[in-house]
């Protein structure tokens, strides 16, 4: 049992492992130049998000991170209480399973191909339903496309 319990603390210990200012790269260091004096003091879960986030923007090219600095500036225009709304959007996207997640990116994908007069469309047709109208036009789309997937999974199946 001593032994088991030695590996177990062993194993866990990886996830525990603090990323450390030096373990950084130098492009890694260069984008979070500005919290190099606090880096000890920000929570590892939030030192490894930054991390990540400094690995992308370093990988980005110039219009790449041109957009994501507007989209960025464009969020902190906005009133609080709309961030607050699209940071709990952004919650519960997160909290969807990959599965649900790459659903929801293709769906989101399909319909921003679509022409700009259907969209305009849908748009209005989803703010004039009520709660309860979304909800059914929500299984609706469920179902159709349950059934869109049964149908690709009998084409694959066959000889």
């Amino acid at each position: 049992m001593k032994y088991v319990l030695i590996i177990m603390l062993f194993a866990m210990s990886g996830f525990v492992h603090a990323i450390e200012w030096s373990e950084l790269s130098d492009e890694q260091r260069g984008v979070l130049q500005n919290f190099e004096s606090d880096w000890q003091s920000i929570p590892l879960e939030q030192r490894t998000k930054l991390a990540l986030g400094a690995s992308r923007w370093a990988g980005m090219d110039a219009t790449a991170r041109a957009d994501v600095q507007k989209r960025f500036a464009d969020f902190q225009a906005l009133e609080p209480s709309k961030r607050r709304e699209l940071m709990g959007r952004w919650q519960k996207f997160q909290d969807l399973t990959p599965r649900q997640q790459l659903r929801m990116r293709d769906t989101l994908r399909r319909f921003r191909n679509l022409p700009e007069a259907r969209q305009r469309a849908l748009r209005q047709q989803f703010r004039s339903m009520n709660a309860k109208e979304r909800a059914k036009a929500l299984q609706r789309m469920q179902r159709r496309a349950q059934q869109q997937r049964l149908q690709r999974n009998r084409v694959d199946r066959r000889p």
